[in-house]
């Protein structure tokens, strides 16, 4: 037992910190990355506008959607970047891409705020501590003397009862903030008058209940339309088989309208072409003007069999026209017999009320007297998001598959602990060196040894954990989620289980086990003084890990170079239709919650763990979540559209989240204390552990109910007005009563068009004609003008103390959009509004490219295709090098359709 100290003198070297060393190292080729990822970024950014500022002119977007143009200066555009608001993205994109960058923001604040409270007192107390640790590591707790300096332990309890204290009134505060935001944006006319504010979905609705009159009888007269879902596996199939059909006939059209100008083309080189033949009848023999380029083996042909390998071969366009002259009666024959209810029902009904105030009552109450009956409720779904196949998920069968994915879900989390902890086990290989059959890692250079332990381990969580989201997903339908937005929450939620016990608690014992492994197995009754020592050892993983994340990751995020070469390639590559090129063109990229928001979350849970233990990872932490704001802001505004809409709740899940970080921090400083036989800061530490549970316990049961449902009280007040007097734009503007509503000028009405005041008062034509304008003077509104209650202008402690009043919900009005309104819904898009798309798929409008100045083959290729399914040769045409040339600014082809807010 006394030979520790001699076996660890001779290897002194083994033991020396690698905190410095694996910080440059990890530094170096990261920020050499990042600063070339960015002057490419500066470069392109100026002559690629359709990548890296679609939102800024892309035709698919209406115009109170599009955000401002950037200069196009290599850095000049960084400032007008600046000007944008945050708000900016609430008024012109989504509530959840507003909450996203503000997540990002109040994570900078903790842990910038972290710094300010924990460098100025631990870094001293640490560093004088007298424990003889060298380099980074006398920032950390473990330099602390345990014998002669216990009572300095008292600066990290008092230290951690003040950050943790803030983090939590922050959390409290941010919970409170998004309660009211959440409220005036969903009850607003704009959102409120919505199809899917006013529908509320039933699952597991038992079977004398799938019936409108008996629903209507539970309901009310409140309900305006049911959509009782069934099954739709026969439409399903001859509906998809249509399309597949109708897309290869589009392919085999396109090609063979290629084919023949190419070859019309070497003809006309050699000058023995005339272009007499094109003006043929049009309703000559089928291919007639196609046949005099294309001979007849070298039209568009494929085989029948599987995968198209075997089989007869046919010519497709011929094949594909009469096809689709059997499949679309039978398509059509299916869909009226799905309307007709010929088919067999499921447990899943639709109801939409009159008012959103009548549906948010539907949600809340208890709709059936058997438990998981017509229950859960969901309210907000969008039809572009519901996943029909769980609907017809009968009660019992939701109850097993729930527990059977959170089964599989836990066995994942366990076994993927394996390569996780091999990857914590490379961070500390230094330590490792002093087993006798691993000594010939002495061996290897310093410089590889200082990458391999740094960079190497980052990288290799980065990649593994990419993997898990998709798994996530296919869990979250197959456990019965009714809708995308589900799915993305049930994924942050079991994603962050992930990060929080991969990422951190696996690799943090692995890490922390490898580096004492030796001393331990010498003397075993040392382990808890070791542990005390060693356990803030394993920040150097962290500190690695934050580096790549905040350069690396985070630049990535932002310059997105390896995805603009994909998007170039694709494009000019392998788009070789009008509908594909248009669709590569018009769609943009959307985040993905689920799998975005944890990895953020848990790089503030890590922080929070290490606050008082390895206080120098706030600063990290910062640097990184910094970076990543900035990059996310960027994408947010300019880059990325929102898809699926969660209504906002991605935001209180993530804020909520922080609390493991809390918990971690507070049982690992317990630990610790523990371990270093300090019991007054031990017995402290655990007093102020039960104050946060109890304070976590009395902050759900308060807000959580508010968080998500609407208060009737507000639904009643807003929408009173709206149902007694006939809308118009003074009394929708300014109330019934001629006065502004709390001095805010709320949108109001039926139709979503921007809606552009010719002579407006108090500045509204400057805020149309200048967007950013309008977010910061709603930013300033609720800032700076007198409070609707206290009569007084907040300064700023006051208004972060107290968000009950100053970021109330008549305050949070002055965020919503100004000038929009929703479009008046037709009458087939009210009735058809929750059926299942392939009920109400029309048949497929054909697009080809006009080649009327070339072979002229699509004129006569429209006229008889035309006589099955319909098809146009407008707004795309062939040009003499083949290419496909179509109005790229514009944005609004034929198969263009208007975007339809339910």
């Amino acid at each position: 037992m006394g030979d520790i100290p001699n076996d660890t003198a001779n290897t002194e070297d083994a033991q020396t910190p690698v905190s410095l060393s694996g910080m440059i190292v990890t530094l170096v080729p990261v920020l050499i990355t990042s600063a070339i990822y960015l002057a490419i970024f500066l470069v392109l950014r100026k002559s690629n506008r359709r990548y890296y500022a679609p939102r800024t002119y892309l035709g698919s977007l209406r115009e109170n959607e599009r955000s401002p143009s950037l200069s196009s200066g290599l850095f000049s555009w960084v400032k007008d970047f600046w000007k944008i608001p945050d708000v900016y993205a609430l008024q012109h994109q989504s509530l959840d891409a507003y909450l996203y960058i503000r997540y990002l923001r109040m994570a900078v604040t903790i842990c910038f705020v972290g710094c300010c409270i924990t460098w100025p007192v631990l870094f001293p107390v640490n560093a004088t501590g007298g424990n003889g640790l060298k380099q980074l590591d006398i920032l950390t707790y473990g330099n602390i003397d345990r014998d002669t300096q216990y009572n300095r332990y008292y600066a990290h309890v008092f230290i951690s009862w003040i950050f943790f204290g803030f983090v939590m009134y922050l959390i409290m505060r941010e919970c409170i903030f998004y309660i009211n935001l959440r409220q005036a944006f969903l009850i607003s006319p704009l959102y409120s008058q919505r199809i899917s504010s006013r529908t509320v979905l039933f699952t597991s609705v038992p079977e004398p209940y799938l019936d409108e009159q008996r629903l209507r009888k539970v309901f009310g007269a409140s309900v305006k339309n049911v959509w009782i879902t069934r099954e739709t596996k026969e439409v399903d199939e001859l509906v998809e088989e249509r399309d597949k059909v109708a897309m290869r006939l589009e392919k085999a059209e396109v090609k063979l309208i290629k084919v023949a100008n190419k070859i019309r083309q070497k003809a006309m080189s050699k000058g023995d072409v005339s272009d007499v033949d094109k003006q043929a009848p049009l309703d000559a023999e089928s291919g007639s003007i196609a046949a005099r380029w294309v001979p007849r083996k070298k039209r568009p042909t494929h085989r029948l069999g599987p995968l198209g390998l075997i089989g007869k071969k046919v010519d497709t366009i011929d094949w594909c026209r009469e096809e689709l002259t059997r499949l679309i009666p039978e398509a059509e024959a299916a869909q009226d017999k799905y309307r007709a209810g010929a088919f067999k029902k499921v447990p899943g009904v639709f109801i939409e009320f009159r008012t959103q105030a009548d549906a948010e009552g539907a949600a809340q109450i208890l709709a059936h007297h058997r438990g998981l009956h017509m229950t859960p409720k969901y309210i907000g779904i969008r039809p572009s998001e519901i996943v029909w196949k769980s609907l017809a998920i009968p009660w019992w069968q939701r109850v097993i598959r729930r527990y059977a994915v959170y089964a599989f879900i836990t066995a994942m989390i366990i076994f993927w602990a394996i390569p996780v902890g091999v990857v914590g086990i490379i961070s500390n290989v230094n330590y490792l060196k002093t087993i006798s059959f691993l000594t010939w890692l002495d061996k290897i250079p310093g410089f590889i040894l200082g990458a391999v332990t740094g960079l190497l381990p980052s990288v290799a969580i980065s990649i593994l954990m990419s993997l898990v989201p998709v798994v996530i997903r296919i869990c979250a339908k197959l456990a019965g989620e009714p809708s995308l937005s589900r799915v993305e929450l049930f994924t942050q939620n079991a994603y962050f289980a992930f990060q929080v016990i991969q990422v951190f608690l696996v690799a943090t014992v692995a890490s922390s086990a490898t580096a004492v492994a030796k001393q331990i197995y010498d003397n075993p009754g040392s382990v808890t003084n070791l542990l005390a020592e060693n356990l803030p050892k394993s920040s150097n993983f962290y500190i690695s890990y934050f580096i790549v994340q905040g350069l690396s990751i985070a630049t990535s995020v932002l310059t997105q170079v390896v995805g603009f070469f994909v998007f170039n390639l694709l494009y000019k590559f392998l788009a070789n239709t009008p509908r594909a090129l248009y669709t590569k063109w018009a769609n943009l990229s959307a985040i993905s919650w689920g799998s975005t928001m944890p990895v953020y979350t848990n790089i503030v849970v890590i922080a929070l763990a290490y606050a008082t233990i390895a206080p120098l990872m706030l600063g990290w932490a910062t640097i990184a979540m910094g970076l990543f704001y900035l990059a996310w802001r960027y994408n947010v505004l300019f880059v990325t559209d929102t898809q699926i809409d969660t209504r906002g709740l991605i935001y209180p899940r993530a804020i909520k989240q922080l609390y493991t970080g809390i918990y971690l921090a507070e049982i690992c400083m317990i630990g610790l204390f523990g371990a270093s036989v300090a019991p007054g800061p031990l017995v402290l530490m655990v007093v102020f552990l039960i104050f946060t549970i109890l304070f976590h316990i009395s902050m759900n049961a308060a807000l959580n109910p508010l968080m998500y449902n609407l208060p009737l009280n507000l639904l009643a007040e807003e929408e009173g007005p709206l149902l007694d007097t006939p809308v118009d734009s003074h009394t929708a503007e300014n109330g019934l009563d001629g006065e502004p509503r709390n001095g805010i000028n709320p949108p109001t009405g039926a139709n979503y068009t921007e809606k552009v005041p010719s002579n407006g008062t108090n500045g509204a034509q400057s805020r149309a004609e200048d967007p950013i304008l309008a977010a910061k003077e709603a930013i300033d509104a609720s800032r700076h003008q007198p409070n609707h209650v206290t009569g007084k202008k907040p300064n700023f402690l006051v208004k972060f103390l107290m968000p009950w009043i100053y970021s109330d919900y008549n305050t949070l009005r002055a965020y919503l959009p100004k000038g929009v309104h929703l479009d008046a819904y037709s009458e087939e898009v009210e009735r058809d509004a929750y059926c299942p798309p392939n009920v109400t798929s029309d048949v497929p409008l054909l697009w080809i490219p006009s080649d009327a100045n070339g072979a002229g083959v699509s004129r006569q290729e429209v006229e008889h295709t035309s006589r099955v399914l319909p098809i146009t040769d407008e707004g795309c045409e062939l040009d003499e090098k083949g290419h496909l040339v179509w109005d790229r600014e514009g944005t609004r082809p034929p198969i263009w359709e208007e975007k339809i807010y339910y």
